[in-house]
């Protein structure tokens, strides 16, 4: 079986617990305004698409291997993200299986927007999954997403129920997602849910800026303020007066 990907980043320490192989799957179905990673889309061409490939399951089992005894040491392991690795289930669905049987730990970055099925499919391979939830209202997240936040907030309640392990990654973007009445709307959702480790507070990053700079992408956001560690540590405390662990970044 073959997949594409735009790129396998090693010795990723932001992506899970320990030292990771980080694995980026091309295909993501939201269209997020302050996207840092448009090379996963397949609607982008061009230069931002070089390094998008085909690839085997073995050669990017192999590329895992190779690694093994730093996830040994470190409490590491496998993360496939993207884009949206569940854009490609069959390919991740084999490439999970390859990790469980060599007891390798895994973690699904997932924007939670896909079938219920393939959720199903994936959830008892998957050690950890981190799961982004960006806005809670839904005309809101449809604006600035593209899409209906609905199937991503049932995802993460069938996770929940089914006993997976999540840990929940709230983007701060400057207006957007960072209000007070986004991030208590988000606490309060996590707060009816059971599996979840902890919650990571993911500062913007102009990441998305450059690109769209860089090749001539459209820009709907401009150049949005910077954040003061104020307003980061704020937006954290919203969730440890909820009892749950914190982390600023991945």
């Amino acid at each position: 079986m073959n997949g594409i990907i735009f790129d396998i980043k090693r010795y990723a320490i932001h992506d899970g617990p320990g030292i990771r192989t980080t694995v980026f799957l091309k295909g993501c179905p939201m269209d997020c305004w302050w996207c840092h990673n448009p090379e996963a889309r397949d609607d982008i061409t061009g230069k931002l698409a070089e390094k998008t490939r085909t690839v085997s399951v073995a050669e990017v089992t192999r590329e895992i291997a190779r690694d093994r005894i730093f996830y040994d040491q470190s409490g590491g392991g496998v993360t496939f993200s993207g884009g949206e690795p569940l854009a490609q289930p069959d390919f991740l669905l084999v490439l999970l299986e390859f990790c469980r049987g060599q007891g390798i730990h895994t973690a699904v970055d997932t924007c939670g927007y896909a079938p219920t099925e393939d959720f199903e499919r994936v959830s008892e391979l998957t050690d950890l999954f981190l799961y982004d939830l960006k806005i809670m209202d839904n005309e809101q997240h449809t604006k600035y997403t593209g899409v209906s936040n609905e199937l991503i907030l049932d995802n993460l309640r069938l996770l929940s129920q089914k006993g997976s392990k999540l840990q929940l990654r709230v983007p701060l973007i400057p207006g957007i997602t960072d209000t007070d009445e986004n991030l208590e709307a988000v606490a309060d959702f996590l707060s009816r849910l059971r599996g979840v480790d902890g919650v990571s507070i993911l500062p913007y990053n102009r990441f998305g800026e450059d690109k769209r700079t860089r090749f001539k992408l459209e820009d709907r956001l401009g150049r949005l303020p910077d954040q003061s560690r104020a307003d980061i540590e704020s937006a954290a405390a919203k969730f440890r007066l909820r009892g749950y662990e914190v982390k600023i970044g991945g």
